[in-house]
C-alpha cells in the first residue's frame, strides 16, 4: 500500500505518533490483517548507533535530529528556573532515548483509577495486559509474562548496588526482590527493557515486526498539524511531510499517541479543547473541553551526588582517556560493560511519613555523579563532574502540583506551553526534605561508609529545613514523567472516558500517557504500553460490536 500517494489509500485506524503507545497500537491493530492502518510519525527511523546502545541516552538527551527538546516556562517557586523536557522525535518516541527502566508501580495506583470512576482500570483489570506484553527474564508467574514482545531483563549486580540495598535492611526498611509484583516497596533491583546489550524499544518489539505486514503503513518525518473534522467526527489527519501538506483519511478512527505534550496540543489545534484558549488563537470550536491540557503532572526531587572512595563509577570510566576506550571496544566486540547498561540497577520506594501515604518517594542509586542538576543546567549538560561519583535520586511519587498544557499559536510548529508549577505544596517541600534526610541516613550505614568519601552535593553545610529546600529550589528537576494531560475519567473536566474515547467527538481516542488520571508511582514506559494494549483491545472489541 505504502507505494500508492497517500490520499489515495484508504485506511480503517490512523494512529498518531510512532513512541511505546503508537507502536504498540498500531502493531496489535493490524496483528489479524484485517484492517488497514496507517501509522504516521514526526521523526525519523530509530536507525541511531547510540539508540542502540542502552547507556546512549546521554548521547540523545540534548540531540535535536532523534529529540523536541522541549522547555517548560518559569517556575515561580524554583527561582524562575525553565524545565527542559527530552521528547523522543523518532521511531519508538521516548523510549527509543530514555533510560529504559521497566516499572509499573503500586497496585493501588490502578485501583486509584478505578475509584475516580475508570471502571475496568484497576489492577486486576489491567494486569493481564502488562503481562500480555512482556518477555521477562523471570519467566511467567502470577504478575509476569513471558511470551510477550517486550524483552524484560534482569539488571547487572554491582557491588556498590548491593551496598546500598544492604543499607536499605541496615536502616530497617525491607528488602524486594520483585519490585513489579505483589507489593513495591522495599530495596532492590529492577528490571529494564534492555536484550542482548541493546535497548528493546516498542519500535523494536511492535513495530519492526509489524512493518513486514501489506495492511501496514508507516509514514515518517510526517507531522500532524490538526486532525480532520467533518460534522462531529474525526475521518482523518493533516499532515507537514516536506514542503507538502497531505491528508490521511480514516474510515473508522483517528488514535492520537502523542504524548503527554501533543497529544493535548494537537487536539486544541482541532478545535478540541478550551472554547477561551481556542478563540484567542482563532480556532473553531469543534468541542469545549476545559480538560484538555489540564491535569498535567510529574515527578519531581533532586540528586545528592557523593563522591567515590574507588574507581567503579560511570565517571572513572568516562573520564579516563583509556577505560572510555576499552568501555567502548567491550561493547563493541563482546556486548559487555557498562555500555549495556542504564547504569541505575537499585532502587527502593519509601514513605517519608507513616501517617501520609501520598509521602512516598522513590530513590535511585545511580552509577555516575554531575553535581549541574537543576533545571536549568539540566538542559545542556549530561556531562560528568572530574571526581570518582556516584549519585542517589529521589522524586515526589504522588506530588501535589498541577499544570497545563496550552497551544501558543495555530501553527502546530510551534511548541506549547508547558507549566508544571513544581514545588508549590508544603507537603511536597515536607517530603523532599524528609527524603534528603533519608539518603544521609542511608549514606552512614555500615554497608555504605566504605564508599562515600563525602557528599558533594548539597554538601555538609546543608543542614536546616531552609537550607534544604533551597537546595531543592535551586537544584531540584523534572524526572521528565509527564502525564495526565488529557484526563481519562467522568465529569466535565474528563477528556476520555474510560474506553478512551475523547468526549463530544466520534471516531477519536488518546492513548498514551495523557490519560492517565493520576500519575503513578514509576517509570511510566510500562504503563504507557500497558495502556496501549488495552487501548487496542478496547477497539477492536468495540469494531466487533458495530459488525
Amino acid at each position: 500500500m505504502g507505494r500508492r500517494p497517500i490520499e489515495d489509500q484508504k485506511f480503517d485506524y490512523v494512529v498518531v505518533g510512532a513512541g511505546s503507545a503508537g507502536c504498540v497500537v498500531a502493531a496489535r491493530l493490524s496483528e489479524s490483517g484485517q484492517h488497514q492502518v496507517a501509522l504516521i510519525e514526526s521523526g525519523g527511523e530509530d536507525d541511531s548507533f547510540w539508540i542502540r546502545v542502552p547507556l546512549g541516552y546521554g548521547k540523545l538527551h540534548d540531540d535535536p535530529r532523534y529529540n523536541w527538546m522541549y522547555d517548560g516556562e518559569p517556575e515561580p517557586e524554583l527561582n524562575g528556573a525553565r524545565g527542559y523536557q527530552p521528547r523522543g522525535k523518532v521511531l519508538g518516541g521516548t523510549g527509543s532515548i530514555n533510560g529504559s527502566a521497566y516499572v509499573r508501580g503500586k497496585p493501588k495506583d490502578y485501583d486509584d483509577w478505578e475509584r475516580l470512576g475508570n471502571t475496568g482500570w484497576g489492577f486486576r483489570d489491567v494486569l493481564p495486559f502488562f503481562k500480555k506484553g512482556e518477555g521477562n527474564e523471570m519467566g511467567p508467574s502470577e504478575y509476569h509474562g513471558a511470551g510477550g514482545p517486550l524483552k524484560v531483563s534482569n539488571n547487572p549486580r554491582h557491588e556498590l548496588c548491593d551496598a546500598f540495598v544492604q543499607a536499605g535492611l541496615q536502616a530497617g526498611f525491607p528488602e524486594n526482590h520483585d519490585c513489579n509484583g505483589e507489593r513495591s516497596d522495599g530495596f532492590g533491583y529492577n528490571q529494564s527493557t534492555i536484550w542482548k546489550g541493546r535497548r528493546w524499544s516498542a519500535a523494536d518489539a511492535y513495530l519492526k515486526p509489524a512493518r513486514k505486514r501489506g495492511n501496514l503503513c508507516v509514514l515518517t518525518n510526517a507531522h500532524a498539524t490538526r486532525i480532520a473534522l467533518r460534522h462531529g467526527n474525526a475521518d482523518g489527519v493533516v499532515f507537514r511531510q516536506g514542503s507538502q501538506l497531505r491528508t490521511v483519511r480514516a474510515r473508522k478512527e483517528v488514535i492520537l499517541c502523542a504524548g503527554a505534550f501533543n497529544s493535548p496540543q494537537l487536539l486544541q489545534l482541532s478545535g478540541v479543547g478550551p472554547a477561551e484558549l481556542l478563540k484567542s488563537l482563532g480556532i473553531p470550536v469543534i468541542a469545549d473541553l476545559p480538560g484538555v491540557g489540564a491535569n498535567l503532572q510529574d515527578h519531581f526531587g533532586t540528586a545528592l551526588a557523593y563522591e567515590c572512595t574507588r574507581p567503579i563509577t560511570i565517571n572513572d570510566m568516562v573520564n579516563n582517556p583509556f577505560r572510555r576506550i576499552l568501555m567502548g571496544l567491550e561493547y563493541l566486540l563482546f556486548r559487555r560493560g557498562l555500555m549495556t547498561t542504564n547504569a541505575s540497577f537499585v532502587g527502593a520506594a519509601v514513605q517519608t511519613d507513616s501517617q501520609v501515604p501520598e509521602s512516598e518517594v522513590r530513590l535511585k542509586l545511580a552509577l555516575w555523579a554531575r553535581s549541574a542538576t537543576g533545571l536549568q543546567a539540566h538542559r545542556h549538560r549530561m556531562g560528568l563532574d572530574a571526581y570518582s561519583g556516584f549519585s542517589i535520586l529521589n522524586s515526589l511519587q504522588y506530588p501535589e502540583s498541577r499544570g497545563s498544557v496550552r497551544s501558543r499559536s495555530a501553527d502546530s510548529a510551534v511548541p506549547p506551553e508547558i507549566r508544571f508549577n513544581f514545588f508549590q505544596s508544603d507537603r511536597d517541600r515536607k517530603t523532599l526534605v524528609e527524603a534528603v534526610r533519608l539518603v544521609r541516613r542511608l549514606m552512614s550505614m555500615p554497608a555504605m561508609i566504605p564508599y562515600v568519601k563525602g557528599e558533594r552535593a548539597p554538601g555538609a553545610d546543608c543542614v536546616s529545613d531552609e537550607e534544604i529546600i533551597a537546595f531543592c529550589r535551586e537544584s531540584g528537576k523534572s524526572f521528565h514523567h509527564a502525564a495526565g494531560s488529557c484526563r481519562m475519567g467522568v465529569g466535565e473536566d474528563a477528556v476520555v472516558e474510560p474506553r478512551l474515547r475523547v468526549r463530544g467527538v466520534g471516531g477519536l481516542r488518546v492513548i498514551d500517557a495523557s490519560v492517565m488520571p493520576r500519575i503513578v508511582a514509576a517509570n511510566p514506559n510500562a504503563t504507557v504500553m500497558m495502556i496501549a494494549e488495552k487501548g487496542a483491545t478496547m477497539i477492536l472489541e468495540d469494531d466487533k460490536r458495530l459488525m
